[in-house]
């Protein structure tokens, strides 16, 4: 389930087919309902149809990659859009949820481990080291948290929707004047690790995929992604990193997700986010790790694990 365009999910489906011999379904949401959608129950169970899909009642396993809400047309009301789109949502959702599949990740746990809110209080009692953090839209609390600080803060989104990308940055005193605009946007100001690098980890179920990315040595030294020329290479955990690490994606029911680690000058490993179906493509890129087959093989398998590695 995924957009139509979405190159994570299209290396998937040439995974599957290279390493499974499967045909996999790529399921785009808007496509209803300009497709039509049926689901019947009776006396010898359920079945499931869209249009232009064949096979949706032989699925096993499903990737919850990025799905958008039904492309609804607009019509003359602003009340009647807003109940169709209700209708049209609740039911293609509805249709796919009930499906009796392995869901990577299951629909209702993906969403809730989004909120960034969750994944920190979550993290903290999976007994991570976590930077200390500000959610607010409050300015003047926003001020105070930054003036109060030891150290120098970083401020960065709190939502995970498609909106443009937002660089990490760390706050100046220039940038109070431009604290109002928090108001309708609550933000995340959060003491800023000094770090030796960052690491991106992609969870398969048990299986750590830890890539270590140089993002001292480049213009990536406050947010890593800024900079994809410096050094990336495969590296491993630490026993109680890993520990934790199995806890909270446990306690957030994620059976995959993407996180991003800093280990610290002083040597300690700071949780900053997961992303339950973060970008993990350019990793595999830069390494050669078979990030796709570990997915692919949990999808078909039940288990991640790749040979030889």
């Amino acid at each position: 389930m995924s957009e139509s365009d979405d190159l994570h999910a299209t290396a998937m489906a040439a995974t599957l087919r290279e390493h499974h011999g499967l045909g996999p379904i790529h399921l785009d949401l808007r496509d209803f309902p300009q497709e039509s959608g049926s689901f019947r129950l009776d006396r010898l169970g359920t079945t499931r149809s869209l249009s232009h899909l064949i096979g949706l009642d032989d699925v096993r396993s499903v990737w919850w990659r990025r799905p958008h809400p039904a492309r609804v047309p607009a019509g003359v009301r602003a009340s009647d859009n807003e109940f169709r789109q209700a209708e049209c949502d609740g039911f293609i959702q509805g249709l796919l949820w009930s499906i009796p599949a392995h869901w990577v990740n299951d629909p209702g746990a993906d969403r809730t481990a989004a909120r960034k809110i969750v994944q920190l209080e979550t993290a903290l009692r999976a007994g991570f080291a976590v930077p200390e953090t500000l959610i607010t839209n409050d300015p003047d609390e926003a001020r105070s948290f930054v003036e109060s600080r030891p150290g120098p803060v970083v401020y960065k989104r709190t939502g995970t929707s498609r909106a443009e990308f937002a660089e990490t940055r760390i706050i100046s005193r220039d940038d109070f004047g431009r604290l109002a605009a928090i108001r309708s946007a609550p933000t995340t100001f959060q003491d800023y690790v000094d770090a030796s690098c960052d690491l991106r980890v992609v969870w398969v179920d048990g299986v750590e995929w830890t890539v270590r990315i140089d993002s001292q040595a480049g213009v990536g030294k406050v947010d890593s992604r800024l900079d994809t020329s410096v050094d990336f290479a495969h590296d491993h955990l630490p026993a109680s990193v890993s520990k934790s690490l199995a806890t909270l994606m446990g306690a957030l029911g994620l059976s995959f997700g993407v996180l991003d680690i800093r280990l610290g000058r002083d040597g300690e490993y700071y949780f900053l986010e997961v992303n339950p179906q973060g970008q993990f493509a350019y990793l595999e890129i830069k390494t050669g790790l078979p990030i796709f087959r570990s997915l692919a093989n949990l999808l078909v398998d039940g288990d991640g694990m790749v040979e030889g590695y």
